[in-house]
């Protein structure tokens, strides 16, 4: 009898273990379907979608072929709800303070290889199906876009390294979900589910052509240079995006010592194809205002707001948006209640856009007293447009007009294409469409400290004030008058570059302690790879290539 009741100890212990079962915390969905039953702790592959009750062990995939435009799900069967599995680490927490600091977390292997692993954001999933879910269906791959946190998870794996770790033939990928929980420190469970699938990755046949370094065609507006680069590099590079193992990416240009050393264009893209790039727009709106100071149209970024508008006319005035000043705005670091970083803010500009006035919009948002004036950084478009709103209103002609005159003629730039916004504003808050080699114009621009075939366009005082660490945003990042500020280090040594950043991996890069700019365009816009592939593609390729 004692025997016996050791083994079933022993059974109920090993059960326990691995797939988190407990008597419930909190009530969770009975397990019922014998599928179910047949499956807990395990994660089932699936191609199509179908109702539990018609699920087959026939429907599972043992193997996947991986290509565009398919689908690729997972079946998640536990033994219990992810808040009874998190009851477990911290038996002391209320099911409230479970849901709200817990969440999965995923590890994704290939070849038996950890490739990354993500503790899924605490926000994910509602409450009530993390106290309750024993089952339920994630979406990787979807031919249909299936707007789904599953999707951008699947991205973020690939762009975190699975997409390198699929080449061509056959791998094995595993998937293990634990439960974490996030107090005063992170807290990770065992293995609730796991599962595995044989991933055949075909190889993809390209033209061989567009491997090679791409011949730079003369052109009246820069000089060719002749300086030796790491070829195999940059056909390294070219290879990755062809294959798509880079994404989206439309061109490449970089200047060296004022001249075209490398010009690469990608999908379809052309020299004199117009790139949406979103918010490297933004930087446009501080140079423009850099040409206003020293104009005199503008005195100068200490202004504050109620210099240009009557505050009082609009919602929620209050005298600390008297003090708002267009520093404030350059920086990122006025008290508005507005946040883009922050979905529930009611400035985000998502909220701003649907609206009839997008400065009215911003100037009736309230002030968010839990922010110290130019202390605080925080990324807000609305603010940006209001900046293009006074400049429109101060310089002669309207922003649009004076931009031209002022800067894009100067420039030589002649082909480009803004949006507007409902007022037929020229948007400063990004969408200003430029070729390739005129975004590089633009950063030459601030390489030769504002001056453009003898003629000074930008103050040297501005560009100081512009690629400096005005603002930090993190150990090692920075912002300056709507330029960023970070470090690559690439075989010991950093290299410190100024840049604007659009949607999608869109980049004009500044060298500081180099007579390097580089211009990246891309339309990978709203995905989980778009920014970080580009920071890949500076570190791995394109920086070592061209430095000594």
């Amino acid at each position: 009898m004692m025997r016996r009741l050791a083994i079933l100890t022993t059974i109920f212990l090993t059960t326990f273990n691995l797939f988190g079962q407990t008597i419930d915390f909190v009530k969770s969905d009975i397990i019922t379907y014998p599928i179910h039953k047949a499956n807990v702790g395990k994660i089932a592959f699936m191609g199509k979608t179908a109702p539990i009750e018609n699920f087959k062990q026939s429907d599972f995939l043992t193997s996947f072929e991986l290509k565009e435009k398919t689908d690729l799900n997972i079946r998640v069967f536990l033994g219990n709800s992810l808040t009874n599995s998190l009851h477990l680490l911290s038996s002391q927490s209320t099911a409230d303070e479970l849901t709200k600091n817990g969440n999965y977390q995923f590890t994704f292997f290939v070849d038996n290889q950890k490739i990354y692993v993500e503790n899924l954001n605490v926000g994910a999933g509602s409450a009530d199906s993390k106290n309750q879910r024993t089952v339920f269906r994630i979406p990787l791959i979807s031919s249909t876009n299936e707007d789904s946190w599953g999707r951008f998870l699947w991205n973020r794996f690939l762009t975190n390294g699975g997409q390198e770790a699929f080449t061509n033939g056959e791998h094995l990928f595993k998937i293990e979900i634990r439960p974490y929980l996030k107090l005063t420190e992170v807290l990770t469970g065992n293995i609730i589910a796991e599962g595995q699938i044989k991933i055949k990755v075909p190889e993809i046949k390209i033209n061989e052509k567009l491997v090679k370094v791409q011949t730079i065609k003369p052109l009246k507006d820069w000089q060719i240079s002749t300086e030796k680069i790491d070829t195999a590099k940059i056909e390294e590079l070219n290879r990755k995006i062809a294959i798509q193992s880079y994404k989206d990416i439309t061109s490449v240009v970089v200047i060296k010592d004022g001249k075209l050393l490398i010009e690469e264009y990608f999908n379809g893209a052309t020299r004199e194809s117009l790139h949406d790039t979103r918010s490297v727009g933004k930087s446009f709106a501080s140079t423009l205002l850099g040409i206003a100071i020293k104009d005199g149209y503008i005195k100068s970024e200490t202004q504050t707001l109620k210099e240009f508008y009557n505050l009082k006319s609009f919602q929620n005035y209050s005298s600390s948006k008297d003090s708002i000043t267009l520093k404030s705005l350059l920086t990122m670091s006025s008290t508005f209640d507005g946040s883009d970083i922050n979905s529930e803010s009611f400035g985000h500009e998502e909220n701003m856009y649907p609206t009839k006035n997008w400065v009215d919009f911003t100037l009736n948002l309230p002030i968010d007293k839990t922010k110290v004036a130019d202390k605080q950084w925080d990324y807000f478009t609305a603010g940006v447009v209001v900046l293009g709103d006074i400049i429109h209103k101060s310089v002669p002609n309207g922003l649009d007009k004076y931009a031209d005159k002022n800067l894009f003629q100067p420039l030589g730039i002649t082909k480009y294409k803004w949006q507007f916004t409902p007022q037929k504003v020229a948007n400063t808050a990004g969408g200003l469409q430029l070729r390739s080699l005129d975004f590089a114009k633009f950063g030459q621009l601030y390489k030769n400290q504002g001056t453009w075939n003898g003629k000074q366009i930008l103050s040297q005082d501005w560009i100081a004030k512009s690629l400096s660490h005005q603002m930090t945003i993190s150990e090692d990042e920075y912002y300056g008058y709507l330029f960023w500020n970070k470090r690559y280090k690439v075989n010991g040594v950093n290299y410190e570059v100024y840049y604007s950043s659009g949607n999608g991996g869109n980049r004009i890069f500044i060298f500081k302690d180099q007579p390097i700019v580089i211009v990246i365009t891309s339309t990978a816009y709203n995905t989980p790879y778009g920014q970080k592939q580009v920071d890949k593609i500076m570190q791995d390729y394109l920086i070592p290539a061209i430095t000594k």
